[in-house]
């Protein structure tokens, strides 16, 4: 007999919405202006009069468009077919017109706005090309957001409304859903507890990849704050114009499951990333199991009752990484079919919303005819909407023949574990798109997939501007714009845009996918070896697809801009950028060392003790650099890991969680597993731990070289030594940072930098 509480579900009300068939979300059809009017309230609280906003009917099915005029009195008058439309309208204005923007990190400038806002000569008009501009990877969630405040997700709301996003993911607190219908499955709090990953992990948890926490459980009283925060974040995205996607429930269960619902059709999900069992091979219901659906029910229900009737999208990702049980296509078709239907019995106007990654990281077993048959089993095409989520570079959408007809979306990834490297595809982003809306009838929008949010914002922003322009953009006048904007004025020294079209031509125009498809990680940040480190090709590489010395003559335009006007200093974004770029230029450098040491130690002309004498100082070379990196990291709190430690702390919802909060966060950007299953996968260049973890790498590596005979060298034994060391660091929570507390002269750091590192920069 099924342990299955079937009275919980008995009586339940399936609250339908209504269809959205066009972009016009459920808030912008059913929410006044009020939101938008808030959000000035909010950002230019001196212009809280300046601007009217308006409603006003779709002249153009399926797409949006605004209008923004000025009126007789003064103000300015923007007018659109959605609450998105209408913000992007806004937006075009400010950075466009008046040069002041909102931004990741360095924050909003808005307020930079003038007294006097300048007039309009002519109206700003634009219509989408596209009905969605969607935004947010799952895995966000966790490499980036893991500890945000609402403090912080008001920021990114304000950003993605300005920048005309109408569509987004909800997933913060989905715990709190899944814990009450696993309660009412007959799931007790032990079996539950030992279900949940810990909350640097969570994103994987709901991918069905992970189960269990290595560190501590996951304490519920977490899971009511974040809970408590969702609610806010989806009342926000409803008065912005952002359609949430909520999750649906997927499938997967407490391992308890064989004995809670004995006769319940169950499978396990294959071992992933090389994870111990007992944090992986998830096991999940079978969608063909009436119980599938019955959950689902019931899981959908209750967050229409947390937050109103807000949305029929939902997303549900079944086999992220994982090979399904059969690859026979009537199954494949089968377990869409009923995973549809479950979907359709909760809500009647539900889309499925789904990331592609599955087609693209396992091709030998997503053939065509596989893909279209899991398809296939949704047989209303506008009920699923497909997120093509790495379209720049492995699109899948070709392929599979614009996903046999069903709606999709182009998505920008870039970013692997938030990689911090500068990097960009600016030809590939504006034409690529294009060239798909003209050849794909399915085609519905366009949207940032990356993993992880920190630097190359200009890249996304090209992308959401496309989605505004039937004709690819000019790069070389939006990045004009865009350093405008970025910089509150266009009066800003010439050296500011002769930087930015240095990086635009260089940097940020990768044309060969088949060398670097995405960020390239610095070796700086993996574990160290003598060989297949660097100039490394393919997801994940190292080699850099450009001269490094163009990036530092864009250095030098870049500080000679804040030298001539040192206000620059001042602005938070110029402080970002000027860190950043700082960074990228030693982190260049540290190539040709990492390569003199090599060479060195494999040179069979010279003595050992020419050869150590040698190494020691090539390591006094490392150990200088990384300490001149970590200054200029430390200048910036964006950049330090006590900003990230702090964030996790900070979260823990009782002194009793703090440390395992920060072991969290620890673990994640270093070993990332309990014994570095993905280790240096979300590594990152950040001051604090780039002197404490990377460079001790370093020295311990150059350490071993001087007392290893090169033809005794071995790979594996000097990892085994280094994992006792990177275990005690990821466990060493609770101790001081050394890094500044207070914002600290920019200026003064970069200048000292320059000095110590004069041949680099002449």
């Amino acid at each position: 007999m099924r342990l299955f509480n079937t009275n919980a579900f008995a009586g339940l009300v399936t609250i339908s919405a209504a269809a959205i068939t066009t972009s016009a979300s459920i808030a912008s059809a059913t929410c006044s202006t009020a939101g938008i009017e808030a959000l000035v309230r909010r950002r230019l609280p001196q212009h809280e009069h300046s601007f009217t906003f308006s409603l006003s009917a779709n002249k153009e099915s399926g797409l949006e468009s605004y209008a923004v005029t000025t009126t007789h009195d003064g103000k300015f008058r923007v007018e659109g077919t959605s609450l998105s439309s209408i913000l992007y309208g806004l937006h075009s204005y400010l950075f466009d017109v008046v040069h002041v923007d909102i931004w990741w990190y360095a924050g909003s400038q808005l307020e930079d706005a003038p007294l006097v806002l300048p007039k309009l000569f002519l109206p700003l008009n634009g219509s989408s090309v596209v009905p969605y501009r969607y935004d947010f990877n799952t895995v966000t969630t966790s490499y980036t957001a893991a500890f945000w405040t609402w403090k912080d997700w008001e920021l990114q709301l304000d950003w993605m409304a300005l920048r005309g996003i109408n569509m987004a993911p909800a997933w913060i607190g989905i715990e709190k859903i899944l814990i009450e219908v696993f309660q009412e499955a007959g799931f007790s709090d032990d079996d539950i507890a030992d279900f949940f990953t810990g909350p640097a992990f969570l994103a994987w948890n709901h991918f069905g990849n992970l189960q269990g926490s290595w560190s501590s459980s996951l304490p519920f009283e977490w899971v009511d704050d974040q809970f408590a925060l969702q609610k806010k974040i989806v009342k926000r995205m409803v008065e912005l114009g952002i359609t949430p996607i909520l999750p649906a429930f997927p499938g997967f269960v407490p391992r308890a499951a064989p004995r809670v619902l004995p006769d319940a059709r169950l499978l396990h999900s294959i071992q992933w990333a090389g994870f111990p069992e007992i944090f992986t091979e998830d096991t999940f219901l079978d969608p063909v199991d009436p119980l599938f659906a019955q959950m689902q029910r019931s899981f959908i229900t209750k967050q229409k009752q947390a937050y109103g009737n807000v949305t029929n999208f939902y997303t549900l990702d079944q086999f992220n990484e994982m090979i399904p049980p059969s690859g026979d296509v009537a199954y494949l078709r089968n377990v869409s079919s009923n995973t549809w239907k479950a979907l359709k019995s909760a809500d009647p106007n539900a889309i499925w919303v789904f990331q592609a990654w599955l087609f693209a990281q396992n091709t030998t077993f997503w053939t065509n005819e596989r893909i279209e048959a899991y398809l296939g089993g949704v047989t209303a095409d506008s009920d699923m909407l497909i997120l093509d989520i790495w379209s720049e570079s492995m699109p899948q959408w070709q392929r599979a023949q614009s996903y046999y007809g069903k709606p999709w979306i182009w998505c920008e990834l870039q970013n692997y574990g938030a990689t911090i490297n500068l990097y960009g595809q600016i030809q590939n982003v504006t034409n690529s798109p294009i060239l798909a809306l003209q050849e794909s009838t399915s085609l519905s929008g366009f949207g940032l997939s990356m993993e992880g949010q920190q630097n190359n914002e200009i890249v996304y922003d090209l992308l959401l501007a496309q989605a505004w322009s039937s004709e690819p953009l000019d790069t070389e006048a939006y990045f004009h714009n865009w350093a405008s904007a970025r910089y509150s004025s266009d009066q800003r020294p010439g050296f500011i845009h002769d930087a930015w079209e240095t990086v635009r031509t260089t940097v940020y125009d990768n044309t060969n996918l088949t060398l670097m498809p995405s960020v390239p990680k610095s070796i700086i940040e993996l574990v160290p070896r003598t060989s297949n480190m660097a100039d490394i090709t393919g997801i994940l590489g190292t080699k850099l697809p450009y001269d490094p010395a163009v990036m530092v003559s864009a250095w030098k335009q870049l500080y000679h801009a804040g030298l001539q006007d040192t206000s620059l200093f001042n602005n938070s974004a110029y402080q970002y950028d000027l860190v950043d770029w700082t960074r990228q230029v030693l982190a260049n450098a540290f190539i040709p060392i990492y390569k003199n040491i090599v060479d060195i130690y494999y040179n069979s002309n010279q003595t050992a003790g020419s050869r150590i004498q040698r190494l020691k100082a090539q390591g006094q070379q490392v150990t200088k650099l990384l300490l001149s990196l970590d200054l200029v990291l430390s200048s910036n709190r964006n950049f330090r890991l006590s900003t990230w430690l702090s964030a996790a702390r900070s979260s823990a919802p009782s002194p009793a969680y703090v440390d395992s909060f920060e072991y969290e966060a620890r673990n994640q950007i270093t070993l990332w597993g309990p014994s570095g299953q993905l280790i240096d996968y979300a590594s990152k260049a950040w001051s604090g731990l780039m002197k404490t973890y990377h460079l001790k790498r370093w020295q311990m590596f150059v350490e071993y070289l001087t007392v290893t005979e090169p033809d005794k060298y071995n790979q594996t034994e000097f990892e085994q030594q280094l994992l006792i060391w990177e275990l005690s660091w990821v466990n060493d929570t609770g101790c001081q940072s050394e890094e500044p507390h207070e914002e600290v002269d920019i200026q003064e750091i970069i200048a000292r930098t320059v000095d110590q590192w004069m041949d680099l920069f002449t």
